[in-house]
């Protein structure tokens, strides 16, 4: 077996050469993308229990969440070759999961069902859970399964204004890396002009 060699004129110190196509993708290590797909698996069990399949509400709400967690996927692919681009899609993530929050805010004014406030003792418990190691829809299932429309709308409200938190400061994030360095284009034109 012979040993890896480095190639001639290569330096162990020497600092990487910039890509032109930078590494990407990554997504599912991402906490609002796996936030997000708990509230799309949430989505669909709520839906399923408190509202007509074949209505456009079920439809919708699910499509919402859907949304929410394929476009922050769509998003961190697409990073490689479109700052710009990843920047608008997660943009539409986070609209799709605020529509879907009205969706949820309606249902518990329209069944005269309480909106427990940031201080209620039960959101507390819930927004609490996200800091188990193990979070996963799991962590919530027996709330959302189980619990009467009250107790599973408020519960998928509190996860989704967690999700809409980390959206808002990766957004925050995105923006200022990209006044930083730019996009491909920027990244394109400083390649071509170190190699003149």
């Amino acid at each position: 077996m012979t040993p890896n060699r480095e190639p001639v004129g290569a330096h162990a110190s020497a600092a990487p050469a910039e890509q032109l196509i930078p590494p990407h993708g990554g997504y599912q290590k991402l906490k609002s993308f796996q936030m997000s797909e708990i509230v799309y698996d949430a989505t669909i069990v709520f839906c399923d229990r408190f509202i007509e399949k074949r209505s456009r509400t079920h439809d919708q709400m699910v499509q919402a969440a859907r949304s929410g967690r394929q476009n922050i996927a769509e998003g961190s692919q697409t990073s490689g070759t479109s700052r710009k681009m990843e920047l608008k899609l997660v943009g539409v993530a986070r609209a799709s999961l605020e529509e879907l929050l009205l969706d949820y805010q309606d249902i518990l004014r329209h069944k005269g069902l309480p909106l427990w406030s940031k201080d209620d003792p039960r959101a507390r418990e819930v927004r609490g859970l996200v800091y188990r190691p193990d979070r996963s829809y799991r962590t919530y299932s027996a709330l959302v399964e189980r619990g009467d429309p009250e107790t599973a709308a408020n519960t998928l409200v509190c996860l989704i204004h967690q999700t809409c938190f980390l959206l808002d400061r990766q957004l925050r994030q995105l923006e200022e890396k990209f006044l930083a360095e730019g996009g491909f284009t920027e990244r394109l034109f400083r390649l071509r002009k170190e190699r003149q």
